[in-house]
Parts: structure tokens; C-alpha cells; sequence
């Protein structure tokens, strides 16, 4: 297993509980859009075994031609000891990513893109995004819907509506208003729906548009092969 070693050398402070740390991009190391990595802070191999306790799994929110590896992530006021360390990291400190895949790259079928996130989830969609603005070959549109209580909306000079470039962007602040949006997204029986959130949200959003008549290859989750029928196998209600 290949692990890099890198710097930090930004911090971007998002909103007040969200940050992008920036990291230096190794020579070697390239991703995909849609990528995640394991995210490591010093000492979480010092022993015999890992310390997973120092290791996240995260989204990488840029490109590579972007020439920085983004960590976008949001640290509460009371965190994890995983959280309240990277808070504590400092341009010029070090960290370790390693063990990086994407479950997500941008599907080109020449079908309409719903991508479908709760919060921070969004930074795994800023790529797809990006890519698609660079090079839209073969997806019809994109249809952006966050979901962010705070209000403090994510990469909103990214996430803004360009009808010139068939991209939508929509957020709302509560769950109502966004499943109601999902239902009307879900009228598009042939679209692609990325699903972005916690496990609790993937469930909620897969029931959802199942009800709809989305079958489940049109569902696409930032899951491991292998876990994906623990969520695409949902019972619906009778």
C-alpha cells in the first residue's frame, strides 16, 4: 500500500463550521472525480497496528489540474478527537492520504444527471461538476439539490445555475421541501440519481425514489461494490 506523505498549504474557511484543507499534490499521485481517499494525521502508524482513530475516509473535492488535493469537512464545536486534532493543523503540517477510489466518476449515457447531497456531501460533487463543465460530452444536464440546515451553503460560485451550460442548482434548508423537489426530479424515469449523505439519508432518498418507479442500476451511492445491496436492497412499503 502506497501511502503519501503531504503538506497542508491552505485553509479555507467555507462557512464558520466547514473548512477546506489544501493539500501539496504529490508528483505521482492523480484521481478521478467523484474520489475518496483515507485521510490520516501524524503518528496513526507509529504502532504495530494503524490507528484508526487518526484516520477518516474522505471526499477529495478538486480536480487534479487544479494542483491541490481539497479535504472539505465540517468540525462542530464538539467533535471528535479526530476532528478537534485536524483543527489544531496549521499550513505547513503534515498529513497522509493513501488508499484512494472513486465510486462515483461521472456517468456519460446520454441521460439527464441528478446529483442529490445533504450538507458537506457536496464536496463530493463539486468534481463531477467541474468535469462536466470542462467536457459535457455525453450527459444531456446536470440538476444540483443540497440540503444544508445551517443555511451556510457549500461552493456556491460552483453550485450556480448556468442555463448555458445546462447545469441547475438547487438548495434548501429542510426536509420537506427537499423531498418534495426529489419527487419531482424522480418524474425523470430514465435520469441518473447520485445519492451523497449519511447512511440514514441514502435510505431515506433510495425508498424514496423507488416509490417514484427509479429503478436501482439508475442509483448511484459513494459506496463500496460490495456494500451497495445492504442499501440498494430497501424494502418498500406495501
Amino acid at each position: 500500500m502506497q501511502i503519501y506523505w503531504t503538506k497542508i498549504n491552505k485553509i479555507i474557511e467555507e462557512t464558520p463550521e466547514v473548512r477546506t484543507y489544501l493539500l501539496d499534490r504529490p508528483e505521482e499521485f492523480t484521481w478521478q472525480e467523484g474520489s475518496h481517499t483515507h485521510f490520516a494525521l501524524e503518528g496513526f502508524n507509529a504502532g504495530e497496528k494503524p490507528n484508526r482513530g487518526l484516520i477518516r475516509h474522505m471526499s477529495i473535492s478538486t480536480l487534479p489540474h487544479e494542483n491541490s488535493i481539497g479535504i472539505t469537512t465540517r468540525i462542530r464545536e464538539q467533535c471528535s478527537e479526530f476532528k478537534a486534532a485536524l483543527r489544531n493543523l496549521g499550513v505547513g503540517d503534515e498529513v497522509a492520504i493513501f488508499k484512494t477510489h472513486s465510486n462515483v466518476p461521472l456517468k456519460r449515457e446520454d441521460k439527464n444527471v441528478y446529483l442529490l447531497s445533504s450538507g458537506v456531501g457536496l464536496a463530493t460533487f463539486r468534481p463531477l461538476v467541474l468535469d462536466y463543465f470542462e467536457r459535457a460530452d455525453q450527459v444531456n444536464q446536470i440538476h444540483s439539490l443540497n440540503i444544508d440546515s445551517s443555511k451556510d451553503f457549500l461552493f456556491t460560485d460552483v453550485f450556480e445555475s448556468a442555463p448555458d451550460k445546462k447545469f441547475t442548482s438547487q438548495f434548501v434548508d429542510n426536509r420537506r421541501d427537499y423531498y418534495e423537489e426529489v419527487k419531482k426530479l424522480a418524474a425523470d424515469k430514465d435520469g441518473l440519481f447520485y445519492v451523497v449523505g449519511s447512511d440514514d439519508f441514502l435510505m431515506e432518498n433510495i425508498k424514496l425514489l423507488r416509490e417514484q418507479g427509479v429503478k436501482t442500476a439508475q442509483i448511484m451511492l459513494d459506496k463500496r461494490e460490495q456494500s451497495m445491496p445492504d442499501f440498494l436492497s430497501v424494502d418498500l412499503a406495501v
